[in-house]
């Protein structure tokens, strides 16, 4: 084979149902059935899916997740150049998109081998569009870290970002996230949260950051969630001066009980400005009042001299 040929075998990456199986596709029953390997996450979901479908694949099962995705895919490109057609499945959804996938893909292209997809059902997709927040334009962050330092310095990063944010989260890390994006990008920043996505208990709680916080550490929240955040408005604060946007700080120190440093954010993510801008304004606003509350004590004194 010279390096303009493509290799015999064909890699699939097929979407399955997020919640509902009525949800699986043609095409996806017809490429499980001709597959000459299943590259599958968890083989007892395939299996009740396949029961599902009335299927009875041709081909053999391989069992390929997070833990031992590096390991098995040498093997299934060895099985590609081989000639054979590989499907890829995932517990729901597209695979490589925060599930095992990816570095087969990147594997299968290196070796000049075809890519192709059965789209299906996305969690992703479907959460952005039952947000009702702005789909134009949007990110997908996949998982944030799972502790609160590196979660808060992820957050951090994002807190200017103007698209629609999109945010899978594990159900007894939801709290805490919740909290943590609020603090990042402002108690009354509009979210989503959705989860069973096209399940049979299918909720989508929308709401602030703070208050969608609050039912979440209220409540036991179950199942698979999909958090949707509206991105910052960008440069919402131009028109405030650097006085004003001091006196929000002040006010969020004053009121909110707000150490300095939280504060700065909780106003850079609500005006949608860096920050560092904040920060500088505050700095600003701290020798200003000294300098006048130094001027006042000057003319103090040489009024007192004079008498």
């Amino acid at each position: 084979m010279t390096g303009t040929e493509p290799a015999p075998g064909l890699l699939v990456l097929a979407g399955t149902p997020i919640g509902r199986d009525e949800d699986a596709s043609p095409r996806l029953a017809a490429e499980l059935a001709s597959a000459d390997v299943i590259a599958t996450e968890d083989t007892r979901r395939l299996k009740r899916l396949l029961r599902v479908l009335d299927l009875t694949p041709r081909g053999r099962f391989v069992s390929y997740f997070e833990a031992n995705e590096s390991a098995r895919t040498p093997d299934l490109l060895r099985e590609l150049l081989g000639g054979a057609r590989v499907v890829v499945v995932t517990d729901a959804g597209m695979p490589s998109v925060s599930d095992p996938g990816y570095r087969l893909v990147a594997a299968a292209i290196q070796a000049g081998v075809r890519v192709t997809a059965v789209p299906g059902p996305s969690a992703v997709l479907t959460a952005v569009a039952v947000s009702g927040l702005p789909v134009d334009r949007f990110c997908f962050e996949g998982f944030l870290p799972r502790k609160g330092g590196g979660r808060s310095s992820r957050l951090a990063e994002l807190a200017a970002e103007p698209r629609t944010m999109v945010f899978f989260e594990a159900p007894h890390r939801l709290a805490a996230s919740l909290a943590d994006m609020a603090a990042a990008f402002g108690a009354d920043r509009p979210a989503a949260v959705c989860r069973e996505l096209t399940k049979t208990y299918e909720e989508i709680k929308r709401g602030g950051l703070a208050d969608l916080a609050k039912w979440a550490d209220e409540g036991e929240v179950r199942g698979e969630i999909t958090v949707v955040v509206g991105g910052a408005v960008p440069g919402a604060g131009r028109d405030l001066s650097g006085a004003e946007l001091a006196e929000l700080v002040f006010a969020k120190e004053e009121s909110g009980g707000l150490r300095r440093k939280e504060a700065i954010a909780e106003v850079a993510a609500e005006v949608g400005l860096p920050k560092r801008e904040v920060f500088d304004a505050v700095v600003a606003a701290k020798e200003a009042a000294e300098d006048e509350a130094a001027e006042a004590k000057e003319a103090a004194e040489d009024e007192a001299a004079e008498d």
